[in-house]
């Protein structure tokens, strides 16, 4: 059986995302994490805010490199996790297929459900399609903030995915790693 694939969506893919995949990888998620964006300026680094947030709750990616969101990532990905309605209705505009994957994560922490059954037919449950994005939580961009605001978006994030995690996988599989080292 191969590993799900998450998609972790952002505005571009210098931020938001950048935080939340490199925590779902720091936490070992059960999953292949995949970052990307919906309006992308290719093969950039994160911005300086972000990397000084990472590193305030105890992270860092240093090979990132932005990433458009594509028909291939969309195919792939069990899971899209947005940061906001905007990405969500980008996803069902523009790649129409993965619109039945697609959430905010403040959605999934708080109507994915865990368990044995497989993340994908979890999703399926769902019925993302017909979800309207605006009654999703959002994560709201820091872009134009100063430090305390990306570090209070890194906060935010680290409890998100640390409750995200525990419905990506096995229940048992939920750490205190990203939520310890944000504390």
């Amino acid at each position: 059986m191969t590993e799900p694939t998450v998609v972790v969506l952002c505005t571009g893919n210098a931020a938001r995302s950048v935080m939340a995949g490199a925590m779902l990888e720091a936490l070992d998620a059960p999953v292949r994490v995949v970052t990307a964006g919906t309006h992308v300026l290719e093969h950039q680094p994160m911005s300086i805010r972000t990397r000084a947030a990472l590193a305030a709750v105890g992270l860092e990616a240093p090979a990132h490199r932005s990433h458009q969101l594509t028909d291939a990532d969309v195919e792939a990905a069990t899971l899209i996790v947005a940061m906001e309605a905007d990405h969500v209705r980008y996803v069902r505009r523009r790649h129409a297929a993965g619109a039945d994957r697609t959430a905010t994560i403040g959605y999934l922490v708080d109507h994915l459900p865990a368990g044995a059954d497989p993340l994908g037919a979890r999703v399926a449950r769902l019925a993302l399609a017909g979800v309207a994005p605006e009654h999703q939580p959002q994560v709201a961009d820091p872009a134009g903030g100063e430090d305390p605001v990306y570090v209070s978006c890194a906060v935010e994030l680290s409890g998100l995915v640390d409750q995200l995690l525990g419905r990506l996988g096995d229940a048992d599989l939920v750490g205190d790693a990203v939520g310890d080292a944000a504390g």
